[in-house]
């Protein structure tokens, strides 16, 4: 049956020149490197400057995902920007990495599911190219998340940091089996019975503040591990594939614990896990096509394999998919 795939033909990501380490953190707040890393694998994370907003961010990393796949701002006709951390409360910040790429007018807008950002706006773009909207669709996962810290908290200001990543899909014709190139099946999720482990205390509409972000811990890890694992695996069905057809395992770089959890419960060989979460820390959005283009920079990565990717985030919001790159 022939087919209408989302194949991604670029990649491209982008970290703030700024890093913060443990050893950084240990001085404004009661933590230590050694708390840090035993609890979460994380060792440091890029802060962006007062200057430089998520757009510029975005586009950065916009940019690179272009190069990459060899195209320019005029052939994109639909941008989908992944962010918790907008630039303002409107317009989108789609609009303004519209104008700062100097992209054609075309559909521009924001999709907000925190940590599972990325994997939502690829099902939404993925529904563009597919219907024959979209032939050049540029989607961003883009954060500033230590904009919405308490640095008096230490059980999470050292979870989280900033940076980009972006992919452009574009429309393949295919078979209709796990053999096509491109992107093959999503599972998404949403509780809204469990907001209250993971927000931030603000907003336009009650405190007309940005508030900071507020997290239940080990509830939000003992929900993850589950929640996560059966979403991969609704997701493999829908792609007509097996855990044993993935070549790399991208997931949500939130906590070292959670990804090893995560692998163990499914099954997966460690050696086929993309962790960038020591480095990174937590970027939301952003962290999972910052670590896939980490791994297709270094090689691991290759054209052809079959990458599974996943995240959870505030919502509680969670979701999964598979595809051959």
């Amino acid at each position: 049956m022939s087919v209408i795939r989302s194949v991604v033909t670029g990649v491209g990501s982008y970290l703030p020149e700024q890093v913060v380490t443990n050893a950084d953190l240990a001085k404004i707040v009661d933590t230590s490197d050694e708390w840090i890393v035993e609890r979460t694998g994380i060792r440091q994370r890029h802060k962006a400057r007062e200057d430089e907003p998520t757009s510029d961010l975005a586009v950065a990393a916009a940019r690179r995902a272009l190069a990459d796949a060899g195209r320019s701002p005029e052939d994109v006709d639909l941008i989908v920007v992944a962010t918790t951390t907008p630039d303002m409360t409107f317009p989108a910040t789609a609009s303004i990495v519209q104008r700062k790429l100097g992209v054609p007018v075309c559909p521009a807008f924001d999709v907000q599911a925190v940590c599972s950002g990325f994997v939502y706006a690829l099902s939404v773009a993925d529904g563009f190219v597919a219907r024959g909207i979209s032939k050049c669709a540029l989607v961003i996962g883009a954060e500033e998340m230590t904009r919405l810290m308490d640095w008096s908290d230490r059980s999470t200001c050292v979870l989280f940091g900033d940076g980009a990543g972006a992919v452009l899909l574009e429309p393949r014709q295919g078979e209709g089996t796990k053999a096509d190139q491109g992107l093959l099946g999503f599972a998404l999720r949403c509780d809204g019975n469990k907001t209250d482990l993971l927000y931030v205390d603000g907003g336009p509409a009650t405190t007309g503040s940005v508030g900071h972000l507020r997290m239940a811990g080990n509830q939000v890890f003992r929900h993850a591990v589950v929640n996560i694992a059966e979403a991969i695996t609704a997701a493999c069905a829908a792609s007509g594939i097996e855990i044993a057809d993935v070549d790399w395992f991208v997931p949500h770089q939130a906590n070292q614990r959670i990804i090893r959890g995560v692998g163990e419960r499914l099954g997966l060989d460690e050696n086929k896990v993309v962790s960038t979460v020591a480095e990174h820390a937590n970027t939301s959005a952003a962290s999972i096509p910052l670590a896939l283009d980490a791994a297709i920079q270094d090689g691991r990565i290759k054209r052809g394999d079959m990458v599974l990717i996943e995240a959870m985030g505030g919502g509680l919001t969670w979701g999964a998919c598979a595809f051959r790159l």
